[in-house]
């Protein structure tokens, strides 16, 4: 491959972006040798096993990748604003939609969510840690890694362009050649990997490592629906790794899993990629259904309403999440039967989810509600998801589904879905949990800013897009003409996300805002929280969580404790603590992970050979690491907590 090749150039919007990198590069190096932060860096973040900590840096990639998947719609809009736009070639505009849908899905929703749960979950169950702490440790490395080898794509190599769900043959050798398609591969099975992991972890946290007397259900929202979700990522990303592995061998190898020629099915690429892809909705939408229920409780300063009809219903829509995945392809010639049965089983969706969302009305109902911004984003987020809902049930019909497959008024309906639970999500959790992990709370004001004008951008930008799907325009097209008379709705719609840009720039400002002026909170339970995550004190909590870990009476244990007047944190005699140690292994497994990734996507195997054994070296090495961790003395923890007393 000649330099010019590697190397993308001739493309002034991605010399802009190497700039940008370069000089941000560059100055984060600058910044870190001139605060003299490298080692704070390596022994404070990079090698911390602390659930907290990682949480954190799962947050902080997401908007990351916010801001990169952003950027790619705002040129998607910008390129549709008009008609005969040429602003983007085709082949970029394709390869535009396709990082801009991989990395929203994979590298910001599921991170973003992820983040918030390793940060709240052990401390909702009143857990030190999660069950496997290096393990978590390994999980993000990885998780980077593949966000780093998918990202590099733009400017090495050449990005992905056979779409997000990469259908066969399209995204083939012959049809796709270069490297663009083998990150896409590489990237998402070095990412799925750091995921399943979690999955696991959360599962064996959740159900061994509760606090006394909490029994499964008297467990927070928020902690059931990482429990749910954690099962689904265990049954379903296996799917994703194998389907992405055969297609790598169709690709490296000359193998014919999804290549028509030596009985290849293109389908079977299909099949799996959406037996995966509709659990992966839930995957991203429950947790974000945790986190409502747990904000609405709070400023409703009420028990949640239908505790065990809501756990009910995310169970039976993690069932129902499996048997739904036909309807992405109705129109490919199933058969009346098939898709009659899959239809079913879509629409019975909206029954529990209907349930969830009676409850939460219901918990409003008669409370003391205070529209913080957590709230205001909560409350948003029900009639824009039901304009989602309802509009899926119309997909959700087999023989009207031929009329709507492929137009905007799907794209319309999956960004209702997901915008407004996961992305409004994201938000309100962020905003409610930011003091337990920065220590001061966002400024409201400019928060109530960020909300007015995040939620009219979404709603400008999106709903003339179902009128654009009812008057025939097809997604994934790059230009249309006059003469389609597309261009009033399709104008509307990319200010609309002009909008959304702007909001995001207001976040920024906040969170820079709110960390030069807002007042440091002091108590740890900073919006008179219900769950026990409030116990503690504020700014990344100890590193054990709980001087003491507590019992648990009730539901809302906090809540319950505070109504009782018993101080979880007064102790008469501390114990020392036993507490897992940083280690630096996952860091050097990632790098060697990154080496085979890299390598595959360019077939130089020798990388990949290398890489390989490095990871087996890695593997044998902590095979024989008899590091059992430290214990935290007596003294540690009193100094600790006295401190906490006194900033009270």
């Amino acid at each position: 491959m000649k330099w010019d090749e590697f190397i993308i150039t001739g493309d002034p919007l991605i010399l802009g972006a190497q700039i940008s990198i370069l000089i941000s590069g560059i100055g984060a190096v600058f910044v870190l040798t001139y605060f003299k932060k490298w080692k704070w860096l390596w022994d404070e973040w990079i090698t911390s096993v602390d659930h907290k900590k990682l949480g954190i840096m799962y947050i902080l990639i997401a908007i990351l990748m916010f801001f990169r998947g952003g950027i790619d719609a705002l040129m998607m809009r910008t390129q549709l604003a008009a008609p005969n736009m040429t602003f983007l070639d085709s082949l970029h505009y394709n390869e535009i939609f396709t990082t801009h849908g991989t990395i929203m899905i994979i590298f910001m929703a599921m991170p973003f969510l992820i983040g918030l749960m390793n940060v709240v979950v052990p401390l909702q169950i009143g857990a030190r840690d999660v069950a496997f702490p290096f393990l978590n440790n390994l999980s993000f490395w990885t998780f980077v890694i593949g966000m780093g080898l998918f990202n590099i794509s733009f400017i090495i190599g050449g990005s992905p362009s056979a779409g997000w769900t990469s259908y066969m043959p399209l995204a083939s050798n012959e049809l796709n050649p270069g490297p663009g398609q083998n990150y896409y591969l590489l990237g998402l099975q070095i990412s799925g990997i750091g995921t399943l992991a979690t999955g696991v972890n959360m599962m064996v946290t959740i159900f061994k490592m509760r606090a006394k007397g909490m029994k499964l259900f008297m467990m927070p929202m928020f902690t059931w629906t990482t429990l749910i979700t954690s099962m689904i990522i265990v049954l379903a990303f296996p799917v994703l790794t194998i389907a992405l592995a055969e297609m790598t061998f169709d690709r490296l190898f000359g193998t014919h899993f999804f290549n028509l020629t030596n009985g290849g099915m293109p389908m079977l690429w299909a099949n799996l990629f959406w037996i995966w892809g509709h659990p992966e909705v839930y995957i991203v939408a429950l947790p974000a259904f945790g986190i409502f229920s747990e904000i609405i409780s709070t400023f409703s300063k009420k028990r949640l309403f239908g505790y065990n009809a809501m756990v009910y219903s995310i169970i039976a829509i993690s069932v129902l999440s499996f048997l739904v995945w036909v309807h992405h392809f109705f129109t490919m010639g199933s058969g009346a039967v098939v898709n009659s049965f899959f239809s079913i089983t879509t629409m019975a969706i909206s029954i529990p989810t209907g349930v969830k969302i009676f409850n939460w009305l219901l918990t409003m109902h008669k409370g003391r509600i205070s529209f913080t911004t957590p709230m205001l984003w909560s409350i948003a987020f029900i009639p824009n998801f039901v304009i989602g809902g309802v509009t899926g049930v119309m997909l959700a019909m087999a023989a009207a589904d031929y009329q709507y497959h492929n137009t905007y008024f799907l794209v319309s309906h999956f960004h209702y879905v997901l915008i407004a639970a996961t992305v409004f999500a994201c938000f309100a959790g962020l905003i409610y949990w930011y003091p337990k992990m920065f220590g001061h709370k966002l400024n409201e004001r400019i928060g109530k800013w960020f909300f007015w004008i995040f939620v009219a951008g979404f709603n400008i930008c999106f709903f003339p897009q179902y009128f654009l799907g009812l008057d025939g325009m097809p997604r994934r097209i790059n230009v249309y003409g006059v003469e389609d008379g597309w261009f009033a709705l399709n104008f509307i719609s990319t200010v609309g996300a002009f909008i959304m840009g702007l909001a995001f720039i207001i976040l920024v400002y906040n969170i820079y805002y709110s960390f030069r002026y807002s007042p440091r909170e002091t108590t740890g339970d900073s919006w008179d929280g219900r769950t026990l995550e409030w116990a503690t004190s504020s700014a990344i909590p100890p590193h054990y969580n709980f001087a003491k870990v507590p019992e648990v009476t009730s539901m809302d244990a906090y809540w319950k404790m505070k109504e009782e007047g018993i101080d979880p944190n007064k102790i008469e005699k501390y114990e020392k603590i036993h507490m897992p140690s940083n280690t630096a292994l996952p860091f050097v497994m990632g790098c060697f992970m990154f080496l085979v990734g890299f390598g595959l996507v360019f077939e130089w195997f020798w990388m990949g050979i290398v890489g390989g054994i490095g990871i087996f070296a890695c593997m044998a090495f902590r095979s024989f690491d008899y590091n059992d961790g430290y214990y935290v003395s007596v003294e540690e923890i009193e100094e600790t907590e006295k401190r906490a007393r006194e900033a009270k």
